[in-house]
């Protein structure tokens, strides 16, 4: 018995130490070499192989399609006339003009209604005082691009926000902005010293989407965002300059160095929509506050007026449609060509069929500059910002023939007291 109990003993004590000895055996970390699976590779690299095949083929097509497109390009026609019958001045020298600077050109930009209102305006400041101050055609459009946002924010989206606008929108930023001088806010952040708003515009896009999107309709917040991409591309208005040693801010600059009471002035159309000689609004997009300050009156006078201003003096601020076979830039003129419409046709009606059908549309802002009567047409010069106008001899320059502005120009701009027999008429 004390035997058994000895070796019972001896192999428990055995037992214990092999078991300590085999807990003192700790595992340890080791670094291998990541196994890659062969078939999963395998599958891997089958599946990046038809992905190769898939891209090589979708760039084989758009590769085709885009060769397919520049041909069709390449083919393309636009319908013009030929000069058969037409003889236009030979050059702005043959023109009666006013005052104005020489044609500026607005580049990438859909911006030719401040382009031509300020100029219009410079060429009003000369006639009223004698002084040639170029000014800033961006400094409206700043400013004009915030008051289209703000009317975003108020319509929750439902208000047009794009690069277009209308003349008489110069009137309302000036009011409340002044204006300033061409030096003080030159707006070209880009190389070459060109116009070029279409990243401007597409960030100011897509910015206004997001904020329709979440329903973010805080004014100031959403203005402010927007001020910084007009800072960006445009740079910063200065609200305060120095000019001819004084400083002063664009109001006083406005009032004090400018002899413009931008009260004086008054836009004028010609459509049978409503009552002659009634004021009425301009329906069209880029009217986008929806202003009522139309004067409409029947197209013998309106043409008429047109004709008066200009041999009394006063250059006009016109806009209309150029997108006519009788506007040719590489010889400078616009006509109605003889298979459009006779020109003793050109009527109200004749008018108002393309303005409802919409072959008369809103397309460009120009200034009226001068008047020759030649071979028994009137004849008007136009200075011009936009790239078609640089495309002929006379650079930033077209002739205009009285009908394409009777039957083709929707509004223009003029001074009162062009419009001193009219106004009583109006109701």
């Amino acid at each position: 018995m004390k035997k058994i109990i000895v070796l019972l003993i001896c192999l428990s004590v055995g037992n214990f130490a092999g078991l300590r000895a085999a807990n003192d055996q700790k595992n340890k970390v080791k670094y291998e070499k990541k196994y890659t699976d062969p078939v999963l590779k395998a599958m891997e690299e089958d599946r990046e192989k038809e992905q190769k095949l898939a891209d090589e083929a979708t760039q084989a097509i758009k590769k085709r399609q885009k060769t397919k497109k520049e041909a069709l390009e390449n083919l393309e026609r636009s319908l013009h006339s030929d000069l058969s019958g037409v003889f236009p001045p030979q050059s702005p020298a043959a023109f009666k003009s006013c005052f104005h600077f020489p044609p500026v050109a607005q580049y990438y930009t859909n911006t030719c209604w401040s382009f031509a209102a300020t100029s219009y305006y410079e060429s009003e400041i000369f006639r009223l005082s004698g002084k040639k101050i170029k000014l800033a055609e961006m400094w409206t459009v700043y400013f004009e691009y915030l008051e289209k946002v703000r009317r975003f924010v108020h319509e929750r989206g439902e208000s047009l926000v794009a690069e277009g606008g209308e003349s008489n929108a110069i009137n309302r930023i000036w009011k409340s902005h002044g204006i300033v001088p061409a030096t003080v806010f030159p707006a070209i952040n880009a190389a070459g010293q060109k116009h070029d708003h279409a990243r401007l515009i597409d960030e100011i896009r897509v910015y206004l989407g997001f904020v329709k999107a979440n329903s973010l309709w805080d004014e100031q917040d959403v203005l402010n965002h927007v001020t910084v991409i007009l800072n960006k591309h445009l740079g910063t208005p200065q609200q305060r300059f120095v000019y001819n040693g004084k400083e002063m801010t664009p109001l006083e600059f406005l009032h004090n160095e400018t002899p413009l009471n931008m009260d004086d002035y008054v836009d004028v159309m010609s459509t049978s929509r409503y009552p002659f000689y009634t004021f009425q609004e301009f329906t069209v997009p880029d009217n986008w506050w929806h202003s009522k300050d139309y004067l409409n009156l029947p197209l013998g006078e309106w043409y008429g007026l047109v004709v008066k201003a200009i041999k009394s003096g006063y250059s006009v601020g016109i806009g209309g449609d150029v997108s006519e076979p009788g506007k040719l830039g590489s010889q400078d003129v616009c006509f109605i060509p003889s298979f459009d419409i006779p020109q003793s046709h050109i009527n109200q009606d004749a008018r108002e069929y393309r303005i409802d059908n919409k072959t008369t549309d809103d397309d460009h802002g120009i200034h009226l500059v001068g008047y020759a009567r030649y071979r028994g047409h009137d004849w008007f010069l136009i200075k011009d910002s936009g790239r078609s106008a640089r495309w002929g001899k006379h650079e930033g320059y077209y002739f205009f023939r009285g009908d394409y502005i009777k039957l083709k120009m929707l509004t223009y701009t003029v001074h009162k007291d062009i419009l001193k027999n009219i106004l009583p008429k109006v109701k």
